[in-house]
């Protein structure tokens, strides 16, 4: 590698010579799925999504994962190329890119028993624990034409202008269930022993290799980590990436975790960078590029991986959808301005698992941009924003870009609202990174901010449009001994205005529930910021040589007993992110606290907290009873306004104070801007 002279990141902005072509720098965009790909309809916007990223300065982009023939699909009617009349849309795709000076895969992935229809195959007859839906085990002959479709798919590719594919071969599909023992238990040419199990993967990269030419990328997505009982172990893992190679990939692909494995991979929770250290593993036994994946989110992190030799390339996937220009700013030595993905997976994984277009948290345009348009106002307007919490940063630095003279007002004396809430939890430190983005944000963009003031309806008679972003308050509980000292409020215990006791009870098991129980039974420093303990406390083998890569989990002793309530029956937390809430309830499990629903509270005296479940009546013994029941939106202002004949738009917690929405409140607050 010879790295760049021009940049304070120079190992990241390295061209990649390839042999037939070069790479601009080592930023590879991973797959996303957007559900843009699913219909042709929908190309004019999945080729604007790609332009933008390509002009923000990837290197090669990776599309979502198109199956190579119906059996494969992940929904019924979802993306797939496998005829050549699906080869024109395409074309608006790489054209898109190409005109960025960038090279794009297309992503093939079968999704064998992952497949969401009645028609999926895999190599044996194994529900996966995640789909309701069980497989069709595939006969040698099926196995011959799965391979046929994966190399017909790349042709057509090339048709369309690909630069070359990328072969899905972890996560748990199709390939990746013929690779382990867990999901092969053939006894033919296509299972058995490591080999066998493997011949599936190495004939379809042959296969394309054949089909499509020396000049032609293909990156292989092998799971150097199952994380799954019975998943591959690391000599079978080492032997699959020489024969892959041998093939014909170009670049090899670090792939981390099945769906169904019970350890986080990407959430924010997981340390920055954390599997590089297996992908660097792998690089000094193979002789084609490889690639470091997951929680690689801020350039210092990806200069770090590279620098030290950890991998040739870093795949970047959700911080590229979080700001698109992540490489341009990381290249003009300006990180601070990069608006930095904080892994919550609130509108990118959560939205595609039920059906809906992926978008951005901190991101509203990401797969909206013909759509979400911020164009220059043909009137400037002079706009206050009362409030200075999500939604009102983004009301506020939207209308300010767009050319309009923007007041920002807040009561407190710092910019943020509930994220300063938010970003003391344990695992969630990376809300430090959006409002380190929002501060530099207001200052780009010329906003008039004016903290530690209270605004009346008077002061704001002068300005053409208000938008009243005040946010909300915690709701408080109606029970005998609701107004002891012992019951206080989850902002007096966030905010260090209280110290919860050895015994703590929380009412309300929403999201703000969890986050106070993470809080209060961790003592210290967050494992999230040291991969050795947080692969202790998930049962991760840091030496990767086990079968999965699994280990004994090792939690760390809880800094209190605690007890989780919620009024309504059934599991608490049942309506958690799709994605993320089972990481939630596991990591309170594993530090002992009680989960209880269908919790009648009867009242607090100084004997604790008095509580019927199911007919029984308990008296739980705690020293603190911290209340997380909700809250209600503050519409003082805005009612005010409305009293005084003053029109304002009313956005975020003061609109819906719904489990603290910051998804909705960004987005809210973007398109308000917009219409300004």
């Amino acid at each position: 590698m010879t790295p760049a002279t021009d940049t304070a990141y120079p190992h990241l902005f390295a061209p990649l010579d390839l042999g037939f072509t070069r790479l601009r720098n080592r930023i590879l965009m991973g797959s996303m799925h957007t559900g843009l790909e699913d219909h042709a309809r929908d190309f004019p916007k999945l080729a604007a999504y790609f332009g933008e990223r390509a002009a923000g300065g990837a290197a090669l982009l990776v599309t979502g994962g198109f199956s190579p023939n119906i059996a494969g699909w992940l929904a019924p009617f979802g993306s797939k190329l496998s005829w050549p009349w699906e080869v024109g849309r395409h074309r608006q795709v790489t054209a898109a890119v190409h005109g960025h000076g960038a090279h794009i895969c297309l992503q093939l992935l079968h999704a064998g028993r992952y497949a969401y229809h009645p028609l999926q195959v895999a190599p044996s007859k194994l529900k996966a624990p995640i789909n309701p839906f069980t497989p069709r085990a595939l006969s040698a002959r099926g196995v011959e034409r799965q391979i046929a479709s994966y190399a017909r798919a790349a042709r057509l590719a090339r048709e369309a202008g690909y630069d070359g594919v990328e072969v899905m071969g972890s996560e748990g599909y199709l390939i990746n269930e013929f690779v382990a023992p867990r999901t092969n238990k053939r006894s033919d040419d296509w299972g058995g022993d490591a080999d066998r199990r493997m011949r599936f993967a190495v004939e379809i990269v042959r296969r394309i290799r054949e089909a499509c030419g020396p000049d032609f990328i293909i990156v292989y997505r092998l799971s150097l980590l199952d994380l799954v009982e019975d998943g591959s172990n690391w000599e079978e893992i080492l032997r699959q990436a020489r024969a892959i190679e041998a093939a014909g990939a170009t670049l090899i692909n670090s792939g981390i975790g099945w769906h169904e494995a019970r350890v986080p991979t990407i959430a924010t929770s997981v340390p920055r960078a954390a599997f590089a250290g297996v992908t660097a593993k792998l690089r000094p036994h193979v002789n084609v590029p490889v690639i470091a994946v997951n929680r690689i989110n801020m350039p210092d992190v990806a200069e770090r991986v590279l620098a030290d030799g950890q991998a040739d390339m870093v795949s970047l996937a959700r911080p590229l959808l979080a700001d698109p220009q992540w490489p341009a700013k990381a290249r003009a030595g300006k990180p601070e301005t990069i608006n930095t993905c904080i892994a919550c997976n609130q509108a990118c994984l959560d939205h595609v698992f039920v059906n809906k277009r992926a978008t951005c948290l901190v991101n509203p345009r990401a797969a909206h941009e013909t759509e979400l348009v911020y164009r220059p106002t043909a009137a400037a307007k002079r706009v206050a924003v009362v409030g200075a919490g999500p939604a009102g940063l983004a009301c506020a630095t939207v209308a300010a870009e767009r050319g309009h003279a923007v007041t920002l007002f807040d009561a407190a004396g710092e910019i943020g609202g509930q994220f300063n809430v938010a970003k003391r939890i344990p695992g969630k430190e990376e809300f430090h990174e959006t409002l380190r983005y929002f501060r530099h944000r207001l200052a780009d963009t010329g906003v008039d901010v004016r903290l530690g003031t209270r605004v009346d309806a008077p002061m704001l008679a002068g300005f053409d449009e208000v938008v009243v972003a005040t946010g909300i308050s915690p709701r408080r509980v109606d029970f005998p001994g609701a107004d002891h000292p012992m019951v206080v409020s989850y902002l007096d215990v966030l905010q260090g205005r209280v110290q919860a006791a050895d015994r703590v009870a929380i009412i309300g098991a929403g999201g703000i529930g969890f986050d106070v129980g993470e809080f209060l039974v961790q003592e210290g420093p967050s494992p999230s910021l040291d991969p050795a303990r947080w692969m202790a406390e998930w049962g991760v083998d840091a030496s990767f040589e086990s079968r999965g890569a699994l280990a004994r989990p090792q939690p760390e002793a809880p800094a209190r007993k605690v007890w989780l309530l919620q009024r309504s029956p059934g599991k608490p937390g049942a309506r958690l992110g799709k994605t993320t809430g089972w990481i939630h309830r596991a990591t309170l499990k594993a530090k002992g606290v009680q989960m209880l629903g269908g919790v009648e509270y009867l009242g607090v005296d100084d004997r604790g907290l008095r509580i019927r479940v199911e007919g029984t009546e308990q008296l739980l013994d705690v020293g603190t009873v911290v209340v997380c029941a909700g809250q209600e939106p503050m519409r003082a202002l805005a009612d005010a306004l409305a009293a005084a004949g003053i029109s304002a738009h009313v956005i975020g917690g003061a609109d819906v104070a719904a489990e603290l929405d910051a998804k909705r409140a960004i987005d809210q607050g973007s398109r308000v801007a917009t219409a300004l």
